[in-house]
C-alpha cells in the first residue's frame, strides 16, 4: 500500500458517517467498507479514470456535510484551502490529509488551521506525514477568486489547484506579447486559468481548450465569463476527441510536473499527435522554461521550430505544419 495511504488509515477513527476522499483514489475501496456515503472528488483527470464513475461527484462543494475526509496533500496552499473549505458544513469533521514530509511545510498547518479548530501532524514514518485537522470552523468557501489585470483588461478566475492562480505567470506574459496566431478554430493545451483562451477569444478565434485539472477548466470557464467570451472547455488529457485537421493553431504553455513529480509524457504524446489535428499549416505555439528540450522534441516530432522570442527564463517557439 502507498505509505501515505497507510498512514491515513492508521489515524482513521472507528466510526464514519458519511465519507469525503480527495485526490486519493487508492483509498476509494476503505472508504466503501467504512461507510455507504462516500464521495469522491479528483482534481486531475487520470485519477478520476481509477474510481466508479457514480461515486465522483461533480463540483467540491458536493463534498459538504461529510463528518470524515481523506486527502492527498495538493501542491499548493490555495488547493488546500478549497479542499478544507469544501469539507465544512457538519457539526463536526475529521480531516486527515498526508503526504511525503519532503513536500509539506507549516504553512500548509496555518491554511488547516483556518478552517479547523486543532491542527496536529502525526509523528513521521517512511518519509511520510498526517495532518490532523478537527472541529470545524464552517467558515464559507472564497473559491474561486479573480483578479482584474489592467495591462491585459482581463478579468482572471481561478480555483485553488489551479497553475499560477488568479496570475498571469512571466511565461504566458511572454507568449502574449508575441503571438500572431492564424486561423479561425484554436486550441489552449493545458489552459490554466484560461488567460489565454480569453486573450485569443477576445481577439476573434473560436477558442478550445483543455486540461487535465478540473480547477483548471472550471477557471478557464469562468475566465470566459467574466468577461463576456465564450471558450469550449473540455477535461481530458492529450488531443484525444478532437478530429483531423480540425484545428488552426494549437497555443500552449504546457505542463511538466504531475503533482510535484516532473513529467512531461503527456506534453510529449500531444506533440506526437498535433500533426493529426491540426490544418495543413497550421501552427503551434509553446513556451516553456528554456532549460526544457522542448524545441529539440518539436523538430523531431513535428519538424522545423523556430525560436520567437527567448529571455533568461523563458522559450517561445513557432512550428508550422
Amino acid at each position: 500500500m502507498d505509505p501515505i495511504d497507510e498512514m491515513i488509515l492508521a489515524e482513521t477513527p472507528d466510526v464514519a458517517g458519511a465519507v469525503a476522499v480527495i485526490d486519493a483514489p487508492g483509498l476509494v475501496e476503505h472508504a466503501l467498507e467504512r461507510s455507504d456515503d462516500v464521495r469522491v472528488w479528483c482534481d486531475d483527470w487520470r485519477d478520476a479514470q481509477l474510481v466508479d464513475p457514480a461515486l465522483l461527484v461533480e463540483h467540491p462543494s458536493d463534498l459538504s456535510g461529510v463528518d470524515l475526509a481523506w486527502a492527498h496533500l495538493p501542491k499548493s496552499l490555495g488547493a488546500l484551502d478549497e479542499q478544507a473549505a469544501s469539507v465544512q458544513g457538519a457539526d463536526d469533521v475529521t480531516f486527515l490529509a498526508g503526504g511525503r514530509v519532503k513536500h509539506m511545510n507549516l504553512s500548509m498547518n496555518e491554511v488547516l488551521g483556518k478552517h479547523f479548530v486543532a491542527v496536529s501532524a502525526s509523528l513521521g514514518r517512511r518519509k511520510s506525514r498526517v495532518l490532523r485537522a478537527f472541529g470545524p470552523n464552517n467558515l464559507p468557501s472564497d473559491w474561486p477568486k479573480a483578479r482584474h489585470h489592467d495591462d491585459l483588461n482581463l478579468v482572471v478566475t481561478a480555483h485553488g489547484a489551479t497553475f499560477s492562480g488568479t496570475k498571469v505567470d512571466p511565461g504566458t506574459r511572454l507568449l502574449l506579447s508575441k503571438l500572431k496566431v492564424e486561423g479561425d478554430t484554436v486550441l489552449d493545451f493545458g489552459s490554466g486559468n484560461g488567460v489565454i483562451s480569453a486573450f485569443l477569444n477576445r481577439r476573434g478565434h473560436r477558442m478550445l481548450a483543455r486540461d487535465v485539472s478540473w480547477s483548471a477548466v472550471a477557471s478557464t470557464l469562468e475566465t470566459a465569463a467574466a468577461n463576456d467570451l465564450s471558450v469550449e472547455a473540455s477535461w481530458g488529457v492529450g488531443l484525444d476527441g478532437y478530429a483531423d485537421g480540425s484545428i488552426n493553431a494549437i497555443v500552449t504553455n504546457p505542463p511538466f510536473h504531475q503533482g510535484t513529480t516532473k513529467d512531461s509524457s503527456d506534453t510529449l504524446a500531444m506533440f506526437d499527435d498535433a500533426a493529426r489535428v491540426l490544418t495543413p499549416g497550421g501552427q503551434l505555439w509553446c513556451v516553456y522554461n528554456s532549460h526544457l528540450p522542448y524545441r529539440k522534441e518539436l523538430n523531431v516530432r513535428l519538424g522545423r521550430t523556430n525560436v520567437v522570442v527567448q529571455d533568461r527564463q523563458y522559450t517561445v517557439t513557432l512550428t508550422t505544419i
